[in-house]
């Protein structure tokens, strides 16, 4: 799945592909949200295994983009 998070004061949004669902990541942002402790990270995990820490309190929005996967080449011009 496509997930983009727009981050305060940056100007461009962050695109992550995820596993994860969007309930699950709707859950662990939550939680970091919630929590009381401090700077809390949000953490995502990507497609090729990578991991994403953003500190909670500064993302904006959260967009889930659909399970489509990639179209190359001249065929796919509308």
């Amino acid at each position: 799945m496509e997930v983009k998070i727009g981050i305060q004061s940056v100007p461009r949004e962050l695109v992550v592909d995820t596993d994860a669902s969007a309930e699950e990541i709707e859950r662990d942002l939550a939680e970091a949200l919630s929590a009381k402790a401090g700077p809390v990270m949000f953490a995502l995990t990507t497609q090729k295994g990578g991991r994403l820490l953003i500190p909670a309190d500064k993302i904006a929005f959260v967009e889930f983009g659909g399970d489509q996967s990639r179209r190359v080449g001249f065929g796919n011009i509308v």
